[in-house]
């Protein structure tokens, strides 16, 4: 498939509205990287699952999608070096 980067991003919204979670969510579901999407509790709204190309694919994905939309006021990205136990394969 060309997917060899994973990275799981933590986003927290600016507010708490159903027009603004409902916003994200359609951004989320048209973005082909985004292969989950989970409302959480904590600190932040959303748990993202993005798997792209590259890590340049990523930026890319962050400026452009995360980046752009006027909801979002934090994004916390983690980086998957490697996963010693993965059952999705």
């Amino acid at each position: 498939m060309g997917i060899g980067f994973l990275t799981y991003v933590s986003v927290e919204l600016s507010a708490h509205s159903k027009a603004s979670m409902e916003a994200f969510e359609r951004a989320m579901l048209a973005s082909p990287e985004v292969t989950e999407c989970h409302v959480v509790t904590g600190v932040t709204e959303y748990s993202l699952r993005v798997e792209t190309v590259d890590i340049e694919a990523y930026k890319r994905f962050h400026a452009e999608v995360l980046g752009t939309l006027p909801q979002v006021t934090s994004i916390s990205s983690s980086v998957v070096m490697n996963s010693p136990k993965n059952e999705r394969v």
